[in-house]
């Protein structure tokens, strides 16, 4: 008595507390990669030439250098997500689960940030090399 439903009773005592959230972030990150990925594959096929300068000149340009922004992020984060899922089931103990993330969370952001770093010195270099 005064219980509340069954459904009331679990609800959000999951790992995290938000798993719908979670697992639909990695399906829209998934989605991302996939349109970027094909966005990619088809771009450098059509291309012919791979030397630097044509490969630099190509994404110099605006469309092609956003998708691959967008690229680097969603794929960042969506191994991110999938790393935390790893840390969460098989680290028990609260401190090394706490550092775990912290450094997944720290290596995540630095890669992404030097993806962008290095992809920001592509674009507004241009095709000069």
């Amino acid at each position: 008595m005064g219980n509340g439903t069954s459904i009331g009773r679990v609800r959000g005592l999951g790992a995290s507390h938000e798993g719908t959230n979670h697992w639909l972030m990695q399906r829209f990150t998934a989605v991302g990669n996939l349109v970027t990925v094909l966005f990619l594959g088809i771009s450098l096929a059509l291309l012919g030439d791979y030397s630097y300068a044509s490969v630099a000149g190509w994404l110099s340009s605006p469309l092609p250098a956003f998708m691959i922004a967008l690229l680097l992020i969603s794929t960042f984060w969506h191994a991110r997500l999938g790393l935390q899922i790893l840390i969460e089931d098989y680290l028990h103990e609260p401190g090394t689960k706490f550092g775990a993330i912290l450094l997944l969370n720290v290596a995540s952001f630095a890669g992404a940030a030097f993806g962008l770093f290095c992809l920001a010195r592509l674009v507004f270099a241009g095709g000069a090399a």
